[in-house]
């Protein structure tokens, strides 16, 4: 039999915010956290923007300077919103949920981005790697937010990374949806994590002709606006706690919403640029509608959109939503909150999860910032500039990845 899953606890990093409350209230009031990054400038990198976590202090979540010395930042920052969604949703292994039923599914797109490129440079000055740090392995493995996570936490269920590029969060969520729907765990610690707005970071992406080269941080991040010219780099995690709903119920839990529908597909068609006819994003996200069981005539609906800012993806991804709505595609509320928060690699889908169901609580769809000059070819309600309050039904987050990878995520109020 299969069970119902709902959100209990919720917790997020990013340049907007270091916790829910500051994040979210950013968001709903347009404000853009990316900035020009010295370090870029004095490098000469064309790049100069990202969007970076400020006034993070790790101690204040439940670190201690011994572990945050010996962890790169993508760990750390997993473990800060982990932190957080843990003391939100008031579950204390061994009190209320059993070792063994409790898993962690937080993974990164990237891993230790940092920590690779610092000991890469030690072996360049010395080729015989006596200087290279014993912990570089464990300190740089994608998987290591997870494994931290779940030591922290004593989450003795799974302990899954799902690497999907830009996808990662949302699949880390969808599958753990799956995982507690057919029984296999009480609950998951589920979410993303990232730091890529570092030198290495910027160069790569930026000789991909991703990323945006705008001297103006604040008018950079542009998605579904005909001036676009790439997507902005920034830093972040975003941790939910997906339960069991009679096992939230029966421990008085505060649930924020039931998560209803998970879609996942492959583009099969280039290894970074999206499928151009949006049909497989579209097949995506249908099946995350169908499995809410989606009503056009009933459901109102937001989407907080992949929305990038790439020239490719956000008509690929105005195509997906005109057939996967049909006709109701012109009545739905979509914004993209990277327009804001910019792109968080792995850990986009978590913090843009977060947005959704907190659109879906307070009614109140967050802004497309700076669409000041709509794309034609994305014609939709992108939601320009201002927020907007609505009595929403159903919300979804989708993210598509390098590689093909497409995920898509729906919520419902309890």
């Amino acid at each position: 039999m299969s069970k119902r899953v709902v959100v209990t606890g919720l917790g997020v990093l990013s340049c907007i915010g270091n916790d829910v409350n500051t994040f979210w209230n950013n968001l709903k009031n347009g404000v853009c956290g990316i900035e020009a990054i010295p370090e870029f400038e004095q490098g000469g990198l064309p790049v100069k923007i990202a969007g970076k976590i400020k006034d993070f202090n790790p101690e204040e979540y439940g670190m201690d300077k011994p572990f945050i010395r010996k962890q790169d930042p993508f760990t750390i920052f997993a473990m800060a919103s982990a932190f957080q969604a843990m003391k939100d949703s008031g579950l204390v292994t061994g009190e209320n949920i059993d070792a063994e039923r409790l898993s962690t599914y937080v993974s990164s797109g990237i891993g230790g981005f940092a920590t690779i490129q610092r000991e890469i440079e030690k072996m360049v000055e010395d080729p015989t790697g006596q200087w290279i740090s014993p912990l570089f392995v464990p300190t740089m493995i994608s998987d290591m937010a997870g494994g931290q996570i779940a030591i922290k936490y004593g989450a003795q269920g799974s302990c899954i990374d799902i690497v999907t590029a830009c996808a990662t969060a949302t699949h880390s969520i969808g599958e753990a949806y799956r995982a507690v729907k057919h029984g296999y765990t009480d609950a998951v610690i589920a979410g993303g994590t990232d730091h890529c707005a570092i030198p290495i970071g910027a160069a790569a992406f930026g000789n991909a002709r991703t990323l945006s080269r705008s001297e103006d941080p604040k008018y950079a991040s542009l998605p579904f606006n005909a001036n676009r010219g790439g997507f902005v780099m920034a830093d972040g995690s975003a941790v939910l706690i997906l339960e069991e709903m009679e096992h939230a119920i029966a421990r008085g839990a505060h649930i924020y919403a039931e998560i209803v529908g998970y879609g996942s597909t492959c583009d099969a068609y280039h290894a970074t640029a999206p499928r151009p006819d949006g049909s497989t994003q579209a097949r995506c996200i249908r099946q995350a509608l169908d499995q809410a069981g989606f009503d056009p005539s009933k459901d109102n609906v937001y989407i907080n959109a992949h929305g990038t800012g790439t020239q490719l993806n956000d008509v690929a991804e105005t195509a997906a939503y005109k057939i996967a709505f049909g006709d109701a595609a012109y009545k739905i509320h979509i914004s993209s909150t990277k327009s804001m928060h910019g792109h968080m690699f792995g850990a986009t889908g978590a913090a843009e999860a977060i947005a959704a169901i907190l659109a879906l609580k307070d009614g109140i769809v967050p802004p497309t910032i700076n669409l000041d000059t709509p794309d034609p070819a994305c014609d939709l309600d992108y939601t320009p500039n201002v927020a907007k309050e609505a009595q929403l039904t159903l919300s979804l987050s989708d993210s598509f990845g390098f590689g093909g990878h497409n995920a898509c995520i729906a919520f419902r109020k309890i």
